[in-house]
């Protein structure tokens, strides 16, 4: 008789590292509507993990209100994880993208049980079928950089392909700027993209995946940028921050063109008054990729991002974007709490993603 418990990661108690532990929980159960059951194949680790594990993330601010009955009622535990990939072992009766059997890459709900465990429900809204270049591990670093990236360039910055203008993304050798930027560069086709990387393995990745101009974000980029000496019929309209808003705001308004538009996925508190915003018209626009699941898609396209994971996996098979995952561990409660040990150093140069056949010691999940 197959087992009604699972192996899964994540937290009793929100806080430290430390408080990632293994544990026996009850199987998801029988998918409903356009839910998908998944046995999980790789997952990987983003800074959204790191936060929530952490008992301080807050995009929204009702957050742990929301999700409080998954430490607070039996089995009493948070399983973490965002970005899986694997194969669809059952869908629900309202299911019309996937079958059992298929290979997909998706994002988990955001106020509900994550990926850090050997199955998964999915909405399938929220994925698409794994691209054939790429293996599990690969594919599970894809979901939540690219689609935030694309909300943030195309939905939020509205900006057109082709369009002649140029980009700012700040941070560009991590997993969402170094994304961010093959979307501007080989999606959008930008002529000029600029980012920022402080080490040279960073600017070095940054470029490799479609940097025209790397500046170094521990100097003065208002200076740096003016001495690239972009063309005058370029201007420079965009800027999409990856980290740190409060920093990088007074700076950016000052670069950007007139009627530019900012969009920052990094929540923070800062103040407009004294910058440059007014003066030029500048729109300042956040982007949250949960945003639609979390508000019950009102006001929103429901079917987005199913389309535009099905869109990357035909980019990432004909080679127009490359998947920036750099480093692989094996998927086990050690691998997890090391892969957030890497991301809170803040030396971690793309994605960081864990698969259950990675070599190493340990059996999956525990």
């Amino acid at each position: 008789m197959p087992s009604s418990s699972m192996h899964a990661v994540g937290v009793s108690k929100y806080g430290p590292i430390e408080n990632l532990q293994p544990r026996d929980v009850p199987k998801p159960g029988k998918p409903t509507g356009r839910k998908m059951l998944v046995q999980v194949k790789a997952i990987s680790v983003n800074p959204i993990d790191i936060k929530v594990r952490g008992g301080v993330y807050d995009d929204p601010p009702d957050y742990y209100e929301r999700v409080k009955s998954l430490t607070q009622e039996s089995p009493n535990f948070h399983i973490i994880g965002y970005d899986g990939a694997g194969i669809v072992l059952e869908t629900g009766p309202d299911v019309k993208h996937f079958k059992a059997g298929d290979e997909v890459y998706y994002l988990a709900n955001p106020a509900g049980q994550g990926t850090y465990a050997e199955e998964v429900l999915v909405d399938e809204r929220h994925a698409g079928h794994k691209p054939k270049s790429l293996d599990f591990v690969q594919a599970a670093a894809m979901p939540l950089t690219y689609a935030t990236a694309y909300e943030g360039l195309v939905d939020r910055l509205e900006i057109k392909e082709g369009e002649k203008a140029a980009v700012l993304i700040i941070n560009g050798g991590g997993g969402m700027g170094s994304i961010a930027s093959q979307v501007a560069r080989y999606v959008l086709k930008l002529p000029i993209v600029i980012t920022t990387a402080s080490r040279p393995e960073t600017a070095e990745f940054s470029k490799q995946m479609g940097a025209t101009h790397v500046v170094n974000h521990r100097q003065d980029i208002i200076k740096q940028i003016r001495d690239l000496n972009l063309p005058a019929d370029i201007p420079l309209n965009y800027a999409f921050i990856t980290s740190r808003t409060e920093q990088y705001l007074f700076p950016i308004a000052e670069l950007l063109a007139p009627f530019g538009k900012i969009s920052s996925i990094v929540q923070a508190k800062f103040d407009m008054y004294g910058s440059q915003m007014m003066s030029k018209s500048l729109t300042f626009a956040w982007c949250w990729l949960g945003t639609g699941a979390y508000h019950y898609y009102y006001n929103d396209r429901e079917e987005k991002h199913h389309e535009w994971y099905e869109q990357l996996a035909r980019f990432l098979d004909e080679g127009t974007v490359k998947c920036h995952l750099k480093q692989r561990l094996r998927l086990t409660a050690e691998g997890i709490r090391e892969a957030h040990r890497r991301i809170e150093a803040g030396k971690a140069v793309g994605k960081i993603a864990l698969g259950v056949d990675e070599p190493g010691e340990g059996k999956a999940f525990c």
